[in-house]
């Protein structure tokens, strides 16, 4: 049986599903929304997912809500290794003796450098979490290494790929708009029943998530190109037209996504760079 909690309250366990548990970390801001969410899941033993930032407060609210479930940390596994998700890796690991398994870490600079896999994962791999099996979906867009994780009873973790009461940003060269539409389709129609994001509460009805997320995307991209002719114009003056739904203030983070649609537009030959900025192509 699934359940949907009625609040986000860091370092509050919350019961989300089966097996599973949400433990907010206590780093609000503006890239973070609420907070990282970290997960607890597992049968006889429990595997964190997305362990968070490095904070002292937040592993000891993850080793006390273990010690409250009366089951051992065995391992730790991440959806990505933006810094937000993975840097508590290492002082869980050094509090509970855990296994590390996740991805490989891109190198482009944005990366939680302190992520040291004991075992790699790729899709279709399969995670035993003390008798409750999670198999790997490889779901690149947000960034190039990321992961999504599905139970059996239909529960996905989906990181960064999909997060509530918001879209992510996709900031290149790891970061492709391209993948991430090809990431999204390919979880529709999976048997996904709730969602448990990196960020917000968790996503009761998966599907529409889904189809509401790949209309909004190309919906954004279809305002990039009409936003485009042949007179070249620089991501700063694009960014106005393309986001003028958007508070002024986070244009900055707007044009990470903005360049990624208008790499996979120049993918699709519909525009093109040039020295002076990003033009219609033909």
């Amino acid at each position: 049986m699934l359940f949907r909690s009625a609040s986000l309250i860091p370092g509050q366990l919350t019961p989300i599903g089966d097996n599973a548990w949400r433990m907010l970390a206590r780093n609000p801001g503006m890239m973070t929304g609420p907070g990282t969410n970290s997960y607890l899941f597992g049968k006889d033993s429990l595997t964190v997912i997305d362990p968070g930032p490095e904070d002292r407060e937040h592993l000891q609210s993850l080793l006390q809500a273990a010690r409250s479930l009366n089951k051992p940390i065995t391992q730790v596994i991440v959806t990505h290794t933006h810094r937000d998700h993975s840097p508590g890796a290492l002082a869980l690991v050094a509090a509970t003796g855990a296994r590390c398994l996740g991805p490989w870490v891109p190198d482009d600079g944005l990366q939680d450098e302190s992520w040291d896999a004991d075992t790699l994962l790729a899709e279709g791999d399969t995670v035993d979490c003390g008798g409750a099996m999670l198999t790997a979906i490889e779901t690149p867009g947000h960034v190039g290494n990321h992961l999504c994780y599905l139970s059996e009873q239909g529960l996905l973790f989906t990181g960064d790929h999909l997060i509530q009461g918001s879209t992510v940003v996709i900031a290149p060269p790891s970061g492709c708009m391209q993948a991430y539409f090809a990431s999204l389709r390919k979880l529709q129609n999976r048997g996904i029943k709730l969602m448990a994001p990196g960020h917000g509460d968790v996503i009761t009805n998966p599907e529409k998530i889904l189809i509401h997320t790949l209309a909004h995307r190309q919906k954004r991209e279809d305002k990039v190109l009409d936003s485009l002719s042949k007179d070249a114009q620089p991501l700063a003056t694009l960014v106005t037209a393309v986001y003028d739904d958007v508070p002024a203030f986070l244009h900055g983070v707007a044009q990470l996504s903005l360049s990624a649609h208008l790499i996979k537009l120049a993918e699709d030959g519909k525009a093109a760079e040039t020295t002076s900025g990003w033009v219609l192509a033909g």
